[in-house]
């Protein structure tokens, strides 16, 4: 961190041993380790609480634009909904909507003599039931 080579470390032992003296160099050696020991704890922690805040706004970040593109994505279903409701409630207006007459009888014409059909309107296919008169039943 600092660059401290092995002979800075031994200038500055030698300066503490003739400053200190060798009786209180032991314990004050042991302090300095324990002092050191903390100080890199509590800069492991300052760096890993910064890290937790980045990550933190980050996530804010991205849950927003989230938040945005769901919000969007809503306006637009909804804009396509009513547009969708217009486009079937104008094509429901009877005044638009002219519906034949099913019970019109039409008649033959020279280029097609078989024209002559009444038409009915269609039966429900779930009113049907299994004895239908126009089925045949083809089992010997």
């Amino acid at each position: 961190m600092f660059d401290v080579g092995f002979s800075e470390l031994l200038v500055i032992g030698v300066v503490a041993l003739i400053v200190i003296g060798p009786e209180r160099l032991p314990k004050v050696a042991r302090t300095a380790g324990l002092l050191l020991g903390r100080m890199q704890r509590y800069v492991a922690a300052v760096k890993s609480d910064i890290s937790q805040e980045i990550q933190l706004d980050e996530l804010r970040k991205s849950g927003q634009i989230f938040k945005d593109s769901l919000q969007e994505t809503g306006q637009h279903i909804a804009g396509e909904i009513n547009q969708v409701q217009h486009s079937i409630e104008s094509a429901a207006n009877p005044a638009q909507l002219e519906l034949p007459n099913t019970e019109q009888t039409l008649t033959a014409t020279p280029e097609n003599p078989q024209r002559e059909l009444a038409l009915e309107p269609m039966p429900d296919p779930a009113s049907h039931s299994d004895t239908d008169p126009h089925k045949t039943n083809h089992t010997a």
